[in-house]
């Protein structure tokens, strides 16, 4: 049992040290000149289901939940947000050539209709990213409009 107690009591240790290893949370400012939203007027509908089922991940407005700040949870977290805006950053959008963004509009619709975005673990503890079937269809078909007129 002194074994058990030894192996406790380093853990917790260890668990406490790794809080202290620094992660930067920071948001790079946004131009709303570049913002997907802001520059493609978006209807507020689309407005609001984008930021609330992409945004967290997919933009430079990423709000940190209180879990966020626990390592290592933090540091998937993290890796999770920085890996969703090498694909996809909607906050630089204007920056994006238009071969890029013809790219990331039909990646978007396949990620949506096959379900694989937002990710499970995400909507978990973010019930408002839970698209329902009519949500994912109003999205792709906005995305769609936006791709067929070519005004991306």
């Amino acid at each position: 049992m002194d074994t058990a107690k030894k192996i406790f009591f380093w853990c917790l240790v260890g668990f406490v040290i790794i809080q202290f290893v620094p992660l930067d949370r920071t948001n790079r400012p946004v131009k709303k000149a570049v913002n997907f939203v802001d520059s493609q007027k978006s209807p507020e509908k689309i407005k609001s289901l984008i930021k609330a089922a992409c945004y967290d991940c997919h933009s430079n407005e990423t709000i940190y939940p209180k879990y966020a700040y626990i390592a290592p949870l933090s540091w998937s977290i993290k890796d999770h947000v920085n890996e969703g805006r090498e694909r996809i950053n909607f906050s630089i959008w204007g920056t994006y050539n238009k071969d890029l963004k013809e790219s990331m509009l039909t990646k978007s619709i396949q990620t949506i209709n096959n379900k694989s975005m937002p990710l499970p673990g995400y909507i978990v503890y973010h019930k408002d990213a839970n698209l329902s079937d009519a949500e994912r269809s109003l999205l792709t078909q906005y995305f769609e409009e936006l791709l067929k007129s070519k005004s991306y």
